[in-house]
C-alpha cells in the first residue's frame, strides 16, 4: 500500500485520483467498516428507546428508574457526547482519524460493559456518560475517514449509503432490543455492543487507512477549552430545563446563559486567532449555515417525538418492546431505501427543493401524532413512520453533503464535528423542551384524578404515565379508576407536543427554502471548454474538477 496520506494528490496529471490507488480500490469495504462502527453508536440509542419502560420497572425486571433518571440516562450520554464532538474532530484532523476512531470504540465498549451491570440508576447514568465520551470520538471520525477515501464526485453516494446505515441501525436497534429484553435481563441491551465493537476494531485495523491534516498548525488550546466549556454548560442548561419542565428557573438560566456567553467568547476569540480551531468564515456562507440549522431543527423536532412514541406504543397501546421495535421498522426502511438515492433527486431538482420537501414531509408525519388516539388504526401509524423516514432521508444526505463539501478535505474532522454537534444540541433541546411540554401538560391533566392519594404518592404518580400506571397497579382494584384518565392525559399531552414538533419542522422548511441553493447550473461541455479561445484549457491550465 502507498504510504502517502489519503489527502495527498497522486502524480499523473489531470484526472489522477487524489486518493492513493491502494486505498481507492478498497473504498467500499472501508465504508462497510465505518458503517459498522457507526452502527454500535446509533444502535445503542435506538435500543434504549424501547427499553425505557423495562428499566423503569422495579428490580429484578429493571432498576426502578424514575422518569427523571431515565431522562438523565439519555442525557448524560448526550451531555458528554455533544460537549466533546468538536474537540474530537479537531484531534482527528491533528492526530489521525483512525487512531481517534479506535480509541473511541474501545472506550465505548468499556462503557457498554459497565452500563450492562449497573446496580442503580446512578451507576447507569455515570456509565452512559462514559459511553458518550467514546461515541464522541467515533461518529465524527467515520464521516471524516469517508471524505478522505472517496473522490468528490463519489462522496454524495457514499454519504447517502452512510446515512442509510443510520436507518439500518434505527431498524435493528428496537428489534434487537425487543428480542434481548424478551429473553435476557435489561443489561443485555448494552452488552450487545461489546462483540460488535470487537469485530469493528479488528476490521478497522486491517482495512482502514489513517489520514490527518498535513498542515494542522499550532493547536488552538484556548479555543478547544472554550468550545468544550460552552457546549457542556449550554447542553446542561437545556437538559436541566427539561428535567424541571421550566426554563425560567435560576438553575436552568445560569448554565444556559453562561454557555451562550462562553460560546460567544469562543467565536470572538476564533475570529482573532492566527490558528483558529474553527474557521468562522464558513458560517458566512448561507448554504453552510442553513444546512447546519436544518440538521439542528430536524433533530429538535424528531427527538422529542421519538422519546414519547415508545410510551405511546407500550403504555397506551400495550405493545411489547419487540412489537414496538417492529412497528418503528417502516421509518428505518424508508431511510435505508431513500438515503442512498437522495443524491439522484438532488441532481434533478436541486438541494433547496429536495430538503424543503423533506422537512415538510417530516412536519406532516410529526403533526399526525396530534390525531392519534388509544385505538387509532395501526396501519396509519406505519404510513406516518414511513413518511418520516422518507423525509429524513431527503434532508440528512443533502445537508451533510453540503456541510462536508464546503470544507477542505483536510478539515473533514472539523466539518463532521460541526455537523454532529448541531445535531446533538438540536436533539438535546428537542428532548428537553418537548419533554417538558409533555411532562407539564400530563401533570396538569392527571392531577385532578389523584386527589384521593397520599401527598407523597400523589406527587410521584403525577410524574409520568408510567408512574401513574405503577401506582394504579399497586392499589389493585382501587386503582383501576386511574388507568383511563392516565391514558387520556397522556394522549392530550402527546397531541400538544406533536403540534410543537411539527411547528419546528415547518420552521426548518422555511430556513432551507430561503437559504439553501437551488438547482446548480448545467456544467459546461468539457470539449467545448477545450476549444474556447482564451479559455484556461487553451492556455494550458488545468480545468478544476
Amino acid at each position: 500500500m502507498s504510504q502517502s496520506s489519503p489527502v495527498s494528490a497522486a502524480a499523473g496529471g489531470l484526472g489522477a485520483p487524489r486518493v492513493p490507488e491502494a486505498v481507492h480500490r478498497r473504498r467500499w469495504a472501508i465504508l462497510g467498516v465505518l458503517m459498522l462502527s457507526l452502527l454500535i453508536v446509533v444502535l445503542d440509542n435506538s435500543i434504549l428507546n424501547v427499553a425505557v419502560k423495562t428499566i423503569a420497572s422495579p428490580a429484578p425486571t429493571g432498576i426502578g428508574a424514575t422518569q427523571s433518571e431515565l431522562e438523565w440516562a439519555i442525557n448524560s450520554y448526550t451531555l458528554v457526547f455533544a460537549g466533546l464532538l468538536f474537540t474530537s474532530g479537531l484531534l482527528g484532523d491533528r492526530l489521525g482519524r483512525k487512531k481517534i476512531l479506535l480509541f473511541g470504540i474501545v472506550v465505548f465498549g468499556i462503557g457498554s460493559a459497565l452500563a450492562a451491570h449497573s446496580g442503580s440508576p446512578g451507576e447507569l447514568i455515570a456509565y452512559r456518560a462514559v459511553m458518550g465520551f467514546g461515541a464522541a470520538f467515533v461518529m465524527p471520525a467515520t464521516l471524516a475517514v469517508l471524505m478522505n477515501v472517496f473522490e468528490r464526485e463519489e462522496q454524495p453516494k457514499a454519504i447517502g449509503i452512510w446515512a442509510g446505515g443510520v436507518g439500518l441501525a434505527i431498524a435493528i436497534g428496537p428489534i434487537t432490543g425487543g428480542l434481548l429484553l424478551e429473553h435476557f435481563w435489561w443489561g443485555s441491551i448494552f452488552l450487545v455492543n461489546v462483540p460488535i465493537g470487537l469485530l469493528a476494531l479488528a476490521l478497522m485495523l486491517w482495512l482502514v487507512p489513517d489520514s490527518k491534516d498535513p498542515r494542522p498548525g499550532r493547536i488552538d488550546l484556548p479555543g478547544v477549552l472554550l468550545s468544550v466549556l460552552g457546549l457542556v454548560l449550554l447542553v446542561y442548561g437545556i437538559i436541566r430545563g427539561g428535567e424541571l419542565a421550566s426554563f425560567t428557573d435560576a438553575s436552568v438560566l445560569a448554565p444556559a446563559l453562561a454557555g451562550l456567553a462562553v460560546l460567544a467568547g469562543f467565536v470572538a476569540y476564533e475570529k482573532r486567532s492566527k490558528h483558529p480551531a474553527l474557521d468562522i468564515s464558513y458560517f458566512r456562507k448561507p448554504a453552510f449555515s442553513a444546512a447546519v440549522a436544518a440538521i439542528a431543527l430536524t433533530f429538535f423536532a424528531l427527538m422529542g417525538v421519538t422519546f414519547f412514541s415508545a410510551f405511546y406504543l407500550q403504555s397506551v397501546r400495550g405493545y411489547s418492546a419487540l412489537q414496538s421495535g417492529l412497528l418503528i421498522l417502516p421509518l428505518a426502511v424508508a431511510q435505508m431505501v431513500f438515503a442512498p438515492r437522495a443524491r439522484l433527486v438532488v441532481e434533478r431538482f436541486g438541494v433547496k427543493a429536495v430538503c424543503t420537501a423533506g422537512m415538510l414531509a417530516v412536519a406532516v408525519g410529526l403533526g399526525s401524532f396530534a390525531f392519534f388516539g388509544a385505538d387509532s388504526p395501526i396501519w396509519i401509524l406505519e404510513v406516518v413512520f414511513f413518511l418520516q423516514g422518507a423525509g429524513m432521508a431527503h434532508i440528512m444526505t443533502p445537508v451533510t453533503v453540503t456541510v462536508m463539501q464546503t470544507l477542505p478535505r483536510e478539515k473533514a474532522g472539523s466539518g463532521s464535528a460541526i455537523n454532529n454537534t448541531f445535531r446533538q444540541v438540536g436533539g438535546a433541546l428537542g428532548v428537553a423542551v418537548l419533554g417538558s411540554v409533555l411532562s407539564t401538560t400530563y401533570r396538569g391533566e392527571i392531577e385532578n384524578h389523584l386527589g384521593a392519594l397520599p401527598a407523597g404518592v400523589r406527587d410521584a404518580a403525577g410524574e409520568s404515565i408510567e408512574a401513574t400506571l405503577a401506582v394504579a397497579e399497586k392499589l389493585g382494584p382501587a386503582g383501576r379508576g386511574l388507568v383511563a384518565p392516565a391514558y387520556d392525559a397522556f394522549l392530550d399531552a402527546m397531541h400538544i407536543t406533536a403540534i410543537g414538533s411539527a411547528s419546528v419542522a415547518v420552521l426548518g422548511a422555511i430556513v432551507v427554502a430561503v437559504f439553501l441553493p437551488g438547482r446548480p447550473p448545467a456544467a459546461p461541455d468539457a470539449d467545448a471548454e477545450a476549444v474556447v479561445p482564451g479559455s484556461r484549457a487553451e492556455a494550458g491550465e488545468s480545468v478544476p474538477r
